[in-house]
Parts: C-alpha cells; structure tokens; sequence
C-alpha cells in the first residue's frame, strides 16, 4: 500500500505509528438500479464506506449505449448506480439494506412516472454470495410483510458497467433547482430516513 511521505513524516514527528488511506485494491464496487439513476445517487452518496457513486447502465447487450439508446426500451440495460465502497465500514448486505428504502420494489418496470424495463428494480451481483444476500433480504422483507404488494426486483449478474454520460453525474448535486430535482427527488430525500449508524 502506497503511503504519502507527508504523512510518514507528521507520524514520526508525532511518535504515532503510520496512518494510512485504504487502497484502491480493498475498495468493492456493486450496482443497483432502482428507476432514474438520478433519484437513487444522492441517497448512496450519504452513506459511510461510500467513496464514489457513478450513475450508468448496466444490464443490456450493446457495447457503450447512449442515453438516448437505454431510454428506447431496446438495449436490455437499466439505469444504474455503481457504488465504490470499503466493505471494512459498510457490507454489500447494508447497501441492499438501503436500496430497498430508497424506491418502491413492487413496481415493474417502472417507478413513479418513469416506465420501461431501463427503469427496472435489479440488484447486479458480481458472486454467488452477494446473490445470496440480496435473495435472503427480498425473503426477509417479504415474510415480515414490508411491503403490500409482491417484490419484483430481479437478481442479475453483473455484466459490463457503461458509465453514463457527464451531466448525468451528481445530477441533484448540480441542479438542485431543476423541475425533476424540485418535485421528484428534494421530496424524496426528505421523506426517506436512512439509519443514522450509516451515515457520513
């Protein structure tokens, strides 16, 4: 692991032993896709552990599609967010923990007014274990009866990750004052409560 010398040295002048940053090598990455990527970043973007959020499509079969493409229905892909994380501060089990409270997982193919399979609710795994995982907490939340009507989030394996493009990233962040921003996500982010514990 590479160590900045500033940080050598502040060590050694202090008598601590050395701090270090973790490095990239430590940091996971998992998708989820919950309606329009630009709803669900903003709420991934708060948690601890969380380094990046990139909003993109995942999903599909054709090589680097646009926006315009995935909005068509015909490339197979969904909206998505891939998450960068630390699994030593937040597990892939609490990310999956907060994708169900952040959108509505009865709804298929669809949230809110947004319709099309590109808006569908998917969990991208990237192993057997993390399928496990996601598939134990659709079980769980349906026999405690969560949610009124049947989960249909579909489990997927992860396939290629296409970022989207630039003035999709951070869109709340950046447009607070759009239409979207103002009557769809500001209610939104105001509405849902994640645990405190997760927080930055």
């Amino acid at each position: 692991m590479k160590i900045k010398p500033a940080l050598i040295t502040l060590a050694l002048l202090l008598g601590g032993t050395v701090m270090s940053e973790p490095s990239t090598s430590s940091l996971k990455t998992a998708s989820f896709g919950g309606g329009c990527f630009w709803c669900i970043e903003p709420f991934f973007e708060k948690l601890k552990g969380v380094t990046s959020v990139v909003s993109g499509y995942q999903g599909g079969d054709l090589p680097n599609p646009t926006y315009r493409q995935v909005t068509s229905g015909t490339t197979g892909h969904a909206e998505v967010v891939q998450v960068r994380y630390n699994p030593e501060i937040i597990t892939f089990g609490q990310l999956v923990e907060v994708f169900f409270k952040i959108h509505d997982p009865t709804q298929l193919n669809r949230q809110g007014n947004d319709v099309g399979t590109q808006y569908r609710s998917v969990i991208l795994y990237q192993t057997d274990k993390e399928k496990e995982i996601a598939q134990s907490a659709i079980d769980s939340l349906t026999e405690q009866g969560t949610f009124k009507r049947p989960i249909v989030t579909t489990l997927e394996k992860a396939g290629p990750f296409y970022q989207a493009e630039d003035y999709h990233q951070d869109y709340y962040a950046t447009n607070p004052n759009a239409g979207y921003c103002q009557f769809v996500i500001a209610p939104k982010l105001k509405k849902i409560q994640l645990p405190e514990e997760l927080l930055k």
